[in-house]
């Protein structure tokens, strides 16, 4: 993976995880994890954090807001809580996190290199070094209020911290990965994630080389005083910065049918259908529910398994267990205790040896990519109107409330 991926504008959101959807999140991100590191190891998983598109599609296949910047922050809560009980299993570690927690962070680094036995001054030098370069050496008026950092029991690590600009109300999400970093100073990040706001000087580029040397230079020759005079004499225009590929979040709350690639989609849900029955005969058996949750397990095995290039719509993940904000419907309870329920079967089951269940999710992914280019399907509308459609009877639930709660008033108000 590139160690630069790309840029994403976040609109910034406020708010919070409502206990029902946050206890889910740390279920599914912690059973999602362990699946990653089943098949692929602990190492992919840090590559998949440190990349910007798939952690948005993390986030909204986990039924969080599919655009906004609150997925940062509910995506590592979601694991911190989630993966603390299997961090000696699977030695992964996550530390930091919002505000006050995310100044804890060399603190929770000291503890971890006491008891594992890694080297904790130097990774504490490099959370460090990380928040220090985004707040610093790259000005691009965002800051930083979040910092997350995920480390293995061999040191391995990936960062992912998050600044906003309150003026503009947008966020910037910084993505940071320890695989071939040789030098913090150039061209360290995996992906810059965020809107260009104004003239940004990133002294990080490796084109900056020269540029940081000469600084340098003139600092020790002329020093600050002087540095400034003959900057306020200077004119002219800053060097243009490169354009990185740009996942653009929009600022829309509804989930619209140009945000989801549609034969991908229809894909996902002819793989559940022909496949599905096939691998998960005794799960269909449940009444109204089970072929439904097969659908949001195509979804979820194709973060499991999926290339980097097939999470450049992450609103088509919502679709899976829905949103938090009733976008693109509410989150389908039954459908998402039954995911849960399902992949930690298949998980338990994989780590005595039988490998039967989690290998039938994995065939879902498989078929889906097999019939990506000819599958055929409802449209994005219609997909979305069956689903709020079948939302009371799947005990659908969002910030506002249960939808079948919400339904009975607006019947009741329309009857009188």
């Amino acid at each position: 993976m590139a160690r630069r991926t790309g840029s994403a504008d976040l609109p910034l959101h406020t708010g919070r995880v409502p206990p029902w959807l946050a206890t889910r999140m740390a279920s599914l991100g912690a059973i999602i994890t362990q699946a990653i590191v089943h098949h692929y190891g602990r190492e992919e998983f840090l590559q998949r954090l440190a990349h910007p598109f798939w952690f948005q599609s993390f986030g909204a296949v986990m039924g969080m807001d599919w655009h906004s910047s609150g997925i940062t922050t509910s995506v590592i809560g979601a694991l911190k809580r989630g993966l603390t009980p299997l961090a000696g299993e699977l030695g992964i570690h996550v530390c930091g996190g919002r505000g006050q927690h995310s100044r804890k962070t060399p603190d929770e680094l000291r503890l971890l290199a006491e008891r594992i036995g890694f080297d904790g001054a130097k990774l504490t030098q490099a959370s460090r070094l990380v928040a220090k370069v985004d707040s610093a050496a790259v000005q691009d008026g965002f800051d930083l209020y979040l910092h997350g950092f995920f480390v293995t029991d061999d040191g391995k690590w990936t960062v992912v911290q998050q600044g906003m600009n309150g003026e503009a109300r947008q966020a910037r999400r910084y993505h940071w990965h320890s695989q071939d970093l040789r030098d913090f100073v150039d061209a360290p990040h995996s992906a810059i994630d965020g809107p260009p706001k104004g003239e940004i000087v990133n002294l990080t580029d490796r084109r900056a080389k020269v540029s940081r040397g000469a600084q340098l230079e003139l600092l020790s020759r002329l020093g600050p005083d002087r540095i400034v005079a003959e900057y306020e004499a200077l004119t002219g225009e800053p060097p243009a910065q490169a354009l990185l590929p740009h996942l653009v979040m929009p600022a829309h709350h509804d989930v619209r049918p140009k945000d989801v690639f549609a034969r991908r989609l229809h894909a996902t849900l002819a793989a559940a259908e022909t496949q599905g029955p096939a691998d998960f005969a005794d799960l269909l058996l449940t009444p109204g529910v089970g072929a439904r949750t097969v659908r949001s397990l195509a979804m979820v095995a194709e973060v499991v398994h999926g290339a980097p290039y097939r999470f450049q719509d992450p609103a088509r993940f919502s679709l899976a267990h829905g949103g938090k904000d009733r976008h693109p419907f509410p989150v389908p309870i039954k459908v998402y205790d039954e995911t849960i329920r399902m992949l930690k079967s298949a998980v338990q089951n994989a780590r005595l040896g039988r490998d039967e269940e989690l290998g039938a999710i994995k065939r879902l992914d498989d078929q889906a990519r097999r019939l990506e280019r000819n599958a055929t399907g409802p449209s994005f509308e219609a997909f979305v109107a069956t689903e709020r459609a079948a939302s009371p009877d799947l005990d659908g639930r969002s910030v506002f409330g249960w939808e079948r709660d919400l339904v009975g008033r607006a019947k009741a108000e329309g009857a009188k």
